[in-house]
């Protein structure tokens, strides 16, 4: 049995990684690679750690972008096999594979013109809208702990992360014929929840585990704030909406904006919160909403009977979802209207409308930016958070005078000793365990810690190589 590192080695995004074992090769995730704009785009049009057309099998662990977004890429490359996920990621994908789609679709369109004016070739999006719906009948839809097999001497399990709505951890139950008939069993963690999540159950976890492929997101670092600060949280706003602007807060369409309304919907309740208007400003986010209702398989205990015995929990009193970009744009020329809440994608913000209402709003100090996840290297939110003075948004460079905020009790990832905690609970020899989806920095610190503390061989992954298991 071997395993290959095609992707998130060494950085955050691009999860891809290539199991063969008995003459099946199955890739776990397929996501897009998230960073400069050119070097994205070199990096995710083609596969240069293997070929579309001899993968198997995909096991998708969950929905978000660089853990699903270059599937239509693979499926109109060649590959035509099964593409496994549970239920709930399935229904994810199918809005946010096509607006993936629609966003690059609008982002070559309009860098094809500047190319224009220089004499320069158009560019291509990675995938069409329709390349992303046909990916779609390629679903196989699973339930958590629904044992499935996959192929010879292979059976696969899915058991919650609680990191998304859907999020797995993907454990294969291998007879390895290569190697004896010798029974494995391997983990590939996905994403981590953190436990406490206000919508989302726990993190599971995973019994008699013998290899682990773990991400190593917060390795090293440790969130300011627990799970369910919604105080902390409350008096962010509060002091930002006496300023009497624009509170803007760049947010994940699915998971991290389902949950800011859910925790908004508690603070205007109790009236720890003086209520304004609050704007979804997203379509994706909309139509995740409408996900989230159908998958209350995914949620915790409360909101679960929340959902069930009293009324929607992510629907209130002075919430207006935007969908039509006319209406996008009014939000953008309101001056003078009073304070208000505007939550758009992406939370990177390196596309989507939040772009549009950075580059009309950076500029006056009455507003305020409010970070409530994870940036990665070499995106707008990176810069706009590390304090630059002067960003570049379309090409343009703006100078920052608004209010910076983060908190950080959001986060859907485990922090490092979290990490430990859900490493800790997994049952097994867990005798060697490779780390991916982390800086280099934070990988390090992880494997140091796990070392120290639980023995065994830890190995940070490199990319583009392949280990025997």
């Amino acid at each position: 049995m071997k395993l290959k590192f095609c992707g998130a080695a060494g950085t955050t995004t691009g999860s891809q990684h290539l199991l063969e074992v008995n003459g099946t090769r199955i890739l776990l995730d397929c996501g897009l690679y998230q960073g400069h704009r050119a070097e994205s785009y070199e990096v995710n049009c083609g596969f240069p750690h293997f070929d579309p057309r001899e993968i198997d099998i995909v096991v998708l662990s969950h929905a978000h972008i660089d853990h699903s977004g270059n599937l239509p890429n693979l499926c109109k490359q060649g590959f035509s096999g099964n593409i496994y996920a549970t239920f709930a990621t399935r229904d994810l994908c199918q809005i946010m594979l096509a607006d993936s789609a629609h966003i690059q679709e609008q982002d070559t369109e309009w860098l094809n013109k500047d190319r224009a004016k220089d004499n320069l070739p158009p560019v291509q999006p990675l995938y069409l809208e329709e390349d992303a719906e046909r990916c779609l009948r390629q679903f196989i839809s699973i339930g958590y702990e629904r044992p499935m097999p996959l192929c010879d001497g292979v059976t696969l399990t899915f058991f919650d992360a609680g990191h998304i709505l859907g999020a797995a951890q993907v454990l294969l139950e291998i007879i390895d014929k290569e190697d004896g008939n010798k029974k494995k069993r391997f983990l590939f963690s996905g994403d981590i929840g953190r436990g406490g999540n206000e919508i989302l159950r726990d993190p599971v976890p995973v019994p008699d585990v013998d290899f682990v492929l773990m991400e190593s997101t917060y390795g090293g670092r440790e969130h300011e704030l627990p799970t369910g600060a919604n105080d902390a949280f409350g008096e962010i706003l509060t002091e930002a909406l006496k300023r009497g602007g624009k509170v803007m807060i760049p947010a994940f369409a699915v998971e991290r904006t389902q949950q800011l309304l859910y925790v908004l919907n508690q603070l205007f309740h109790t009236g720890k919160l003086r209520r304004v208007p609050v704007y979804v400003d997203s379509p994706l986010a909309v139509n995740a909403t409408e996900v989230f209702r159908i998958h209350p398989e995914c949620f915790n205990e409360t909101v679960y009977r929340f959902l069930f015995d009293e009324n929607d929990p992510f629907i209130f009193e002075g919430l207006h979802l935007v969908r039509a970009v006319t209406e996008s744009k009014k939000l953008n020329d309101m001056k003078g209207g009073g304070p208000c809440i505007i939550i758009s994608a992406s939370g990177m913000c390196e596309a989507g409308r939040i772009r549009h209402h950075l580059k009309n709003g950076l500029g006056d100090p009455k507003n305020t930016v409010l970070f409530v996840g994870y940036c990665a290297d070499n995106t707008l939110g990176r810069a706009i958070r590390d304090g630059r003075k002067t960003v570049n948004i379309f090409g343009k460079p703006v100078q920052v005078r608004a209010n910076i905020e983060t908190i950080d009790s959001f986060s859907g990832h485990a922090d490092h000793s979290e990490l430990l905690d859900w490493f800790g609970r997994m049952s097994g020899p867990k005798s060697r365990v490779w780390l991916v989806h982390g800086e280099t920095e934070r990988s390090n610190a992880l494997r140091d810690a796990l070392t120290d503390e639980f023995g065994g061989a830890v190995d940070v992954a490199v990319l583009g190589e392949t280990v025997e298991i």
